[in-house]
């Protein structure tokens, strides 16, 4: 990296990418459970199904860094467990298996084949598995394909040959498959085109007359080499390709999938060839042809020939087809078809991967929009669809047939039982604070067609609410006890008011009871079950010792002195006198409370107390933490030979509300770690490490909860000891399900006064929590995710968001091209000719919108995300116009009134790019921007592809032009102009009268508006041709932004050029100084550039929480969410380079790929560390953590520290280490 940046920023994934390429289906952990696991972009992630609950749980998410292209998953014959072959970017292939003990994904080969970057002739575009597990091919999209032998050694450890190469020059492929042949020689069928002849007639016929081929490839094991073994043509337009049960289960070969018609073809067989049926209905166009987009092929367990594949249209709908035989004379298939058979089976989301599970559910990895799982209600044979077989339909492609038709209806076979968010595409996002808490919410728009959506992000947990039950009075403490030891549920709730105290049982109902030998008159201070079968008590007056058989022995305090503060554990009982004394307590053999003889005096008054667990095996906590109001907390030994003496001390910057001593998960030891977790009355919560011999205090992290005191709670979630605080919202501290870090996370739910454990039959791990005067108990059931979404659907795919810039109201500009607008429908609905059953209209979330080839179909809506969270007014548009940008702009002639500038396109056409007309719609706001009204349009010679507010007028980029509008009475009034840019402008920023205008694809170009003169001149531009697809300004000087390759990069203005634009007077000097290299007079400097992997939509300066600095938030295509923070000193920036460094090497990518080279796919990687890579050192083994250490002359605890305390200046927070950088930028 180029150390020689003045420039450092620390880049993380907030969210990662949730677009899945592809999904693949097998026993991955080598148990009979099936998971799934699914390539994101860079992310290799491994779901596990949970078929009782219908559930989908994230288990492993894995960053390759590196550009996943294909994955296959495969079984060496008689193994019980599937490995996952990988092609990616690196130009090798790779191998790797998922270790279930250690929840990991171990590399077993790497192969070296060719030339890293996704290119043409490089295999790995295309992966095919044979279904024995003997051998796979790889090929690329032109000439080279590859095959590798798969086979285990005498250690029964995998084993894989050398390539056999398979190339054919100038030949293309299509798909790839590997044919189910049994254990005869595998066999490989491609889809190619030779197009040699083509490229060397310069007449075009050759290329109108080109073959496309069904091609065999086979490999002889026993003489290692492959032969193109059988071709045969098919259909010009086949784009699939679907392997056919062989061996005993069916008569092997393929279905090649083409426009309108799908063909069974094998070497040995006759071809067989149905029509794709085509929808029925009054708007929908008889004459357009289907393509089968997805599909998958499942076996039935029992008869041979049992299978059966659903392929999906890019319409969404799912056809059963499946394949008849020729029986014998006992009834059994022999293996020769008879003939091909599809019917309609349901409508699914268009899918990228379809996975049929054993289990019977579906798993629809969506190309758009969420992920969809769906249980098998039947398998379609008994309903009423009409079936059509290949009998009637000639297998000759060239020969005409009548099509056929089917009415799309809501499922029957499928009922969806989970939908998996995902945020892709991700058009737009914005950061704004509308609901006034202490961290800001992201808003974004997402999705494509009747399924896009308008999200809500917010960073949390997810709480499942059980009960919520109103109480007599307002409790200030709640408990939940059991009765003995070995009860695996609680008995009783206790509730603890001012004056009295209510205990209520817990069985099939929740009821008062009064015989428990409570002492209800007075308010209680501590509640614990204590050895076998004891119950304690702690009130303001005395401790009561509740024994199993009623028997009652008290504790009285001394006279004219009451208890203030109590802690408790199953041994052990600690109180504090109003006096300040201490007083100590431990169980006897005989199971009676027996108070140590001395009392400890404290210098102040005693606010908290905490005893730790009673350790496995031993007979006592060893420490009693105090806290007093002299803002201190001391740990007092509880050993017999030192009890109650002094071991250490804290001072602090408010005095503690809250203590608790607790062990919990340490990535940094790898083990468990016994910590010290406080509350402060300012509301800061701290978290320090208490040692378990010596009783030091050291490593304390802070964080802020709320303005109210904090307090902290000892709870159990998905089955680990986690910290509930609360404060003036509630928090959970709980160590990360994969990493082990401790993370600190807000709960989606109301403050909460009081919290604690609770345990029963019809909720086994849940919290009991007071709200006022309301009992609450509930639910943590993901760990996972710390993201909340919250969704509103919109009609069309949206464009552009804008913020009502008072009011907490957004404006979404949405349009969808080919597809019927409203009026349009309308019209073809009222006509006379349509048949009844063809007017039916399905909802087009689910169906889609029907298409009409050259339509547009384009709204504006208004959505309130607060209080409706929903869609207050639409507006539709007419006349074939498209939105394509928008703004809310003031305008100083109208009295700084704002108003909605929407700017449009008349019969666009995307490529190549022609439109008839551009609009520009001014709409006012009315109703305090819950409603707009339609004012004037103005018509301009093309769509205004950029708009923006610009010194109380309006600023629109027209094709290469830029311009300044007023509003008049009738029309946008012109009152400047320039050609700025060399081909498009496509987005706009401004400070002061500058302006920073983005090109289609020569990156930016810095203009400054000369207001007497009202000229617009471009003074300085950029050296690289990016091809721009957002932007945002850091500060006057430098701009953000990210490219359509997936770039992101910081530009500065030289200082000097800075000068001479802003100087007073005309501007003559900048308009006649020299040209450079055709461009403006200077150019712009390179601060930073990061190959993030996805394709940057959106980028703005913002501030994720309260009082942290602020930081640049962008948002990518395929739904990722990620963060660039500056770095503060030189001395973190070595440090993390370093430790980048010594992650590369000792972390080696999964895939096999550079991570520096990766980083740096098109530019050398400058100013920006990977924090994802840094996140990494928390999951290696601890002898490799130990020897980086070395390396850096640290220990583990403080790079950790180190990368904690760095984050505390970049501001991200999320409690350990490398992920304390997370924490102070709030997710």
């Amino acid at each position: 990296m180029a150390t020689t940046s003045s420039m450092f920023m620390y880049s993380l994934t907030i969210q990662p990418p949730t677009a899945v390429v592809q999904a693949i289906l097998g026993q991955f952990a080598g148990t009979k459970e099936q998971q799934i696991v699914t390539a994101s972009g860079s992310r290799l992630t491994l779901h596990r199904p949970d078929p009782s609950q219908g559930k989908i749980i994230t288990a492993l998410s894995h960053d390759v860094f590196g550009i996943i292209r294909a994955i296959a998953a495969f079984r060496l014959a008689g193994g019980s467990k599937d490995y996952i072959i990988i092609t990616s970017d690196s130009g090798r292939i790779t191998i790797v298996e998922f270790v279930p003990s250690q929840n990991k994904f171990n590399r077993l080969h790497l192969e070296t084949f060719g030339k890293s970057g996704i290119r043409r002739v490089i295999p790995g575009q295309y992966l095919a598995v044979d279904p024995k597990g003997r051998a796979c091919l790889t090929a690329s999209v032109e000439k080279n394909k590859l095959v590798y032998i798969l086979n285990r050694n005498s250690q029964a450890e995998l084993t894989i040959s050398s390539p056999l190469e398979a190339h054919k020059s100038q030949t293309l492929v299509f798909a790839l498959v590997a044919l189910d042949v049994g254990f005869a020689n595998p066999v490989f069928a491609a889809l190619e085109v030779d197009y040699s002849d083509s490229d060397q007639d310069p007449t075009g016929q050759a290329y109108e007359d080109i073959e496309k081929s069904l091609v065999y490839y086979e490999l002889d094991l026993g003489l290692n080499h492959v032969v193109r073994k059988w071709s045969d043509p098919v259909d010009r337009t086949a784009n699939m390709l679907f392997q056919v049960p062989g061996g005993g289960d069916g008569p092997s070969g393929v279905l090649v999938c083409g426009e309108d018609n799908i063909t069974y073809r094998h070497s040995n067989q006759e071809a067989f060839r149905v029509p794709i049926p085509r929808r029925r209905g009054a708007t929908e166009d008889p004459q357009r042809k289907r393509t089968i987009v997805a599909g998958v092929m499942h076996k039935l367990k029992g008869a041979a020939g049992a299978f059966f594949f659903l392929l999906q249209t890019e319409d969404g709908d799912l056809f059963k087809v499946t394949i008849e035989m020729v029986e014998n004379e006992d009834g059994e298939p022999t293996g020769e078809v008879q003939r091909l058979k599809i019917k309609y089976f349901d409508t699914v989301p268009v899918a990228s991967s379809l996975c049929i599970l054993k289990s019977g559910f579906l798993f629809v990895a969506s190309e758009f929009g969420n992920h969809q799982f769906y249980q098998f209600e039947k398998l379609g044979d008994d309903d009423e669809e009409i079936e059509f077989t290949s009998d009637d339909f000639p297998t000759d492609a060239t020969q005409s047939y009548t099509p056929i038709y089917f009415h799309p209806r809501p499922a029957e076979n499928l009922s969806l039982v989970e939908s998996i968010d995902s945020m892709n595409p991700m058009i737009d996002c914005k950061v704004a604070n509308l609901t006034q808490e202490d961290a800001p919410q992201v808003y974004s728009i997402c999705g494509t067609g009747a399924r896009s959506t308008f999200r809500t992000l917010k960073h949390g947990l997810e709480v499942s609410e059980i009960v919520e039950s109103e109480l007599p009075g307002i409790p200030s403490a709640v408990w939940t006890t059991k009765l003995t030891r070995d009860d695996t549920f609680d008995a009783y709730i206790i509730l603890s008011f001012t004056n009295g105290t209510l205990v209520l049982s817990i069985g099939e109902t929740v009821e008062e009871v009064t015989d428990t030998g409570f002492l209800s008159s007075t308010s209680t201070l501590a509640v614990q079950q204590l050895g076998q079968d004891g119950l304690i008590q702690v009130h303001p007056k005395g401790i009561r010792h509740i024994q199993a058989d009623r028997r009652v022995i008290e504790w009285a305090a001394p006279q004219h002195r009451s208890i203030v503060a109590a802690t408790t554990n199953e041994r052990q009982v600690a109180i504090a006198l109003s006096s300040g004394e201490i007083v100590y307590f431990e169980m006897d053999t005989d199971g009676t409370l027996a108070e140590y003889d001395e009392k400890k005096e404290m210098s102040g008054t005693v606010t908290c107390l905490s005893l730790g667990e009673v350790p496995e095996g031993r007979t006592r906590s060893q420490f009693l933490a105090v806290g007093c109001d002299d803002a201190t907390v001391r740990i007092l030994s509880l050993d017999p030979d030192s009890t109650l003496e002094n071991k250490s001390v804290q001072a602090l910057t408010s005095a503690p509300s809250a203590l608790s001593i607790m062990a919990m998960a340490d990535s940094s030891s790898g083990g468990s770690t016994l910590y010290l977790h406080i509350g402060l009355f300012s509301g800061v919560y701290l978290r320090t490490v208490l040692d378990e011999v010596t009783g030091e205090l050291s490593d304390t992290r802070t964080r802020f909860l709320g303005p109210k005191p904090a307090k902290l709670f000892r709870v159990s979630v998905q089955g680990q000891t986690a910290v509930l605080a609360l404060s003036s919202r509630p928090w959970l501290g709980y160590s990360d399900p994969v990493t082990k870090g401790f993370m600190l996370t807000p709960l989606d739910y109301p403050a909460l006064e009081w919290g604690w454990n609770f345990s029963s039959e019809q909720c086994t791990e849940g919290m009991v929590g007071i709200q006022g005067q309301n009992l609450r108990i509930f639910t943590i059931e993901k760990l996972t995710d710390n993201i909340l979404q919250e969704s509103i659907p919109l009609a069309y795919t949206p464009r552009c968001l804008v913020r009502h810039p008072d009011q907490p109201y957004f404006y979404t500009a949405e349009s969808d091209n080919n597809i019927l607008a409203p009026s349009t429908k309308k019209k073809l609905l009222a006509d006379p000719a349509v048949v009844n059953g063809d007017a039916t209209i399905l909802p087009p979330a689910e169906f889609g919108y029907p298409r009409g080839k050259g339509h547009w179909a384009s709204c504006i809506s208004i959505v309130d995300p607060i209080t409706e969270k929903k869609v207050l007014q639409k507006i539709d548009l007419d006349d074939n116009e498209a939105v394509v940008s928008m703004a809310a702009v003031s305008f100083a002639s109208q009295d700084d009134e704002v108003f909605l500038v929407v700017g449009t396109g008349k019969d666009m056409v995307v490529a190549p790019r022609s439109s008839t007309a551009g609009f520009i719609h001014v709409y006012r706001f009315l109703e305090d921007g819950k409603e707009i009204e339609f004012i004037h349009k103005t018509k301009i010679e093309q769509p205004p592809m950029a708009l923006l507010g610009f010194q109380g007028r309006l600023l629109a980029g027209v094709g290469k032009d830029l311009r300044i509008y007023d509003l008049g009475m009738r029309q946008l009034l012109r009152k400047a102009q320039s050609e700025v840019v060399p081909n498009l402008i496509v987005g706009l920023q401004t400070q002061g009268s500058r302006i920073v205008v983005s090109d289609v694809q020569e990156s930016v170009t810095m203009v400054v508006y000369k207001y007497q003169e009202n000229r617009l001149i471009p003074f300085v531009d950029d050296t690289t041709a990016r091809w721009t697809s957002c932007t945002t300004m850091v500060d006057y000087e430098t701009v953000a932004g990210g490219d359509k390759f997936g770039n992101l990069w910081l530009l500065r203005c030289p200082p000097k050029a800075s000068e001479e634009a802003d100087e007073e007077g005309s501007g003559a000097h900048l308009l006649h100084e020299r040209q450079y290299l055709q461009g403006a007079p200077h150019r712009l400097s390179l601060m930073a550039h990061y190959f993030p992997q996805d394709i940057p939509t959106s980028i703005q300066k913002t501030n994720l929480v309260a009082g942290g600095p602020d930081c640049l938030l962008w948002g990518g295509l395929q739904g990722t969410l990620g963060i660039l923070i500056p770095f503060v000193s030189r001395e973190d920036v070595d440090f993390f380079q370093t430790l980048e460094q010594h992650l590369r090497s000792e972390d080696a990518p999964l895939a096999g790929r550079d991570h520096l080279i990766y980083r740096s796919y098109y530019v050398p990687v400058k100013g920006v560390i990977d924090g994802d890579l840094c996140e990494r050192y928390t999951l290696l083994p601890t002898d490799k953590k130990q020897m980086i250490a070395g390396e850096l002359d640290r220990s583990v605890r403080e790079i950790e520290r180190k990368i904690s305390v760095s984050a505390f200046y970049l501001y991200i927070w999320r409690t350990n280490s490398a992920q304390d950088m997370r924490t102070r930028s709030a997710y």
